[in-house]
């Protein structure tokens, strides 16, 4: 028993050092600069996200989604989801973003997404049960020409553009 004991003592002193040999590395890595890593590459980064932003902005402004979605023979349902699954995988696709670009305006961004789901889903839900996709285009189309909030994404795009300009 005193042997087992000894054995085990002496692997969990090898792991404890073991361990703090890898956290010593890993600190020693995250601090780790490459040479020429400076303020302009920093802020390279942050004017890329902010284009990337302006970029999904444009995607998922509802004219433009429709123009790019709409597909003949679908029922509305099948293109509201449709819809909603394209702004969320825009959106997914570019979350990252948000660690180069200001709080608000990554809560503008996600703001917009919120409101074209909103939108989408509130217009859906006032048309029959079986209207197609043209009719659900169509509303949502009056709505974005008629209502601010419809074109909420031409403030968010502004936004991003006023951000990005003081960086240059």
């Amino acid at each position: 028993m005193d042997s087992t004991i000894i054995i085990l003592l002496a692997i969990i002193l090898v792991l404890a050092v073991s361990l703090v040999f890898f956290y010593l590395k890993l600190r020693k890595l995250a601090s780790f600069r490459p040479v020429g890593a400076t303020y302009n590459e920093t802020r390279n980064l942050q004017l890329q996200a902010y284009e990337r932003l302006t970029l999904l902005t444009d995607r998922v402004a509802l004219p433009n989604l429709l123009s790019r979605i709409n597909r003949e023979g679908l029922s509305a349902k099948e293109l509201q989801l449709l819809l909603l699954q394209t702004i969320r995988q825009e959106f997914d696709y570019n979350i990252t973003q948000q660690v180069y670009v200001s709080a608000d305006a990554w809560s503008a961004v996600k703001n917009l997404k919120e409101q074209n789901l909103l939108i989408i889903n509130q217009v859906a839900s006032m048309l029959p049960d079986n209207a197609n996709a043209y009719e659900l285009s169509k509303v949502l189309l009056e709505y974005a020409m008629k209502d601010e909030k419809g074109n909420m994404h031409t403030l968010v795009s502004e936004a991003l553009s006023y951000e990005a300009k003081k960086l240059l």
